[in-house]
């Protein structure tokens, strides 16, 4: 037996290739998901079997008489397709099979807006995660797929809770049929409107004013007020033992101005940033400092710690900056949340740091404590005269060997 998998393209059959139609209409058996089934070219066999998961299709190929047969598939064969874990098992089954791809929707809307698509950032939220802000926060324009519970109007509304909702988006719908349309608006109004089922999306990308270049960005860059903030060498060095990786989901639990909760979003660019804080006049400095720094992954979260961190996805790291006097429930929840997870506490008095060190031995955990003195120069007439903060402790602690 021959098989041939067949991108259908993204809608209508003017987008089967000539290739694509030919194999169809010579094959003698067609499998496929029953919408692409009911819409297949002129002259196709009726021999066809509704299936979309791969053992069951590789199942009935195993068991037809058909000396040729075709898998089809909506938009491209290689364009977050089902062709890939169905030709995986053909191999294991030594069935041969030749791919021929589809006309994507990526490449039909490039094509309508007349740009090229090699630069997107291409992404799927039809059936899979997909965390819009992460995308668009990449540096280019965000392809998303979208389907079945997730529409543009889904993702505009993510981007819009995040402080986005100033965003250049363009909606490409039912593309390649009549009913085509094609809009362009901000993430806002997007977000309210409804779609059809068969719609993309493409989004700017989410404006960086004052991206910096590494950890420990300098003080005056921060909008401040009166709320204490964790100056610039401590914020270095706590960012340096957390260790943050891009993808990771991390905490701030009384965040104050937002400077090492933006700092973390910005390290942690594909994952996510919280951002805990009581104080109204600190919650609306956050929200400026996100903004400020294009720290769009940063979510804000206004109440009091431990209750509101229940609401929070577990952490992979946890800078502690302010307690209200309830440190050792806030170690008890993210312990809780995640027996693995990265914390560092800050603290400038004694108490604070012998309950920091007592809340992670409690769990276990061996505290590492160190001592930061930071002097800063100014002048007195001709001189400069180093003028000292007050010593900061930063208390860490992890478990697991790459913690």
């Amino acid at each position: 037996m021959q098989v041939t998998l067949v991108g259908l393209g993204c809608g209508t059959q003017a987008t089967i290739t000539a290739e694509g139609r030919q194999a169809l209409t010579c094959a003698a058996l067609i499998l496929g998901a029953p919408r692409l089934l009911e819409d297949l070219p002129e002259g196709c066999t009726e021999n066809r079997i509704a299936a979309v998961r791969a053992r069951e299709i590789v199942s009935h190929l195993l068991s037809a008489a058909a000396e040729t047969a075709c898998v089809v598939f909506s938009g491209d064969t290689g364009f977050y397709s089902g062709c890939a874990p169905l030709a995986a098992l053909l191999r294991e089954a030594k069935i041969p099979f030749r791919i021929l791809p589809g006309i994507s929707s990526v490449q039909l809307l490039s094509a309508r807006l007349g740009e090229p698509w090699q630069d997107w950032l291409l992404c799927s939220a039809h059936g899979t995660a997909c965390d819009a802000v992460s995308a668009v926060s990449q540096g280019k324009r965000a392809f998303f797929l979208t389907g079945g519970a997730v529409t543009p109007a889904t993702l505009c509304r993510a981007l819009t809770e995040a402080g986005l909702g100033d965003l250049p988006v363009t909606v490409g719908e039912n593309l390649s049929y009549p009913n085509e349309r094609i809009v362009r608006a901000t993430a806002r109004a997007c977000a309210e409107a409804r779609f059809a089922p068969l719609s993309v999306l493409l989004a700017a990308p989410a404006p960086r004013p004052c991206a910096p270049r590494s950890g420990g960005i300098a003080d005056g860059a921060f909008l401040r007020g009166g709320v204490p903030m964790t100056k610039q060498e401590v914020r270095a060095a706590a960012l340096g033992k957390l260790a943050v990786r891009e993808d990771d989901t991390v905490w701030d639990v009384g965040a104050g101005t937002g400077s090492v909760a933006v700092e973390l979003a910005l390290a942690a660019r594909r994952g996510r940033a919280y951002a805990v804080e009581c104080s109204e006049e600190a919650c609306a400095l956050i929200a400026q400092n996100r903004a400020r720094f294009g720290a769009w992954n940063l979510t804000l979260v206004s109440g009091r710690a431990p209750e509101v961190l229940a609401d929070l996805p577990a952490p992979d790291a946890v800078f502690i900056g302010g307690s209200k006097g309830v440190l050792d429930t806030i170690v008890d929840a993210a312990l809780s949340r995640n027996p693995a997870v990265r914390i560092c506490i800050s603290a400038i008095a004694l108490e604070t740091l012998s309950a920091a060190v007592a809340a992670l031995s409690a769990h276990g955990l061996d505290a590492e404590v160190t001592q930061i003195s930071v002097s800063r120069t100014r002048g007195a007439g001709e001189l400069h005269l180093l003028l000292a903060n007050n010593p900061v402790f930063l208390i860490c602690a992890k478990r697991g060997e790459d913690a």
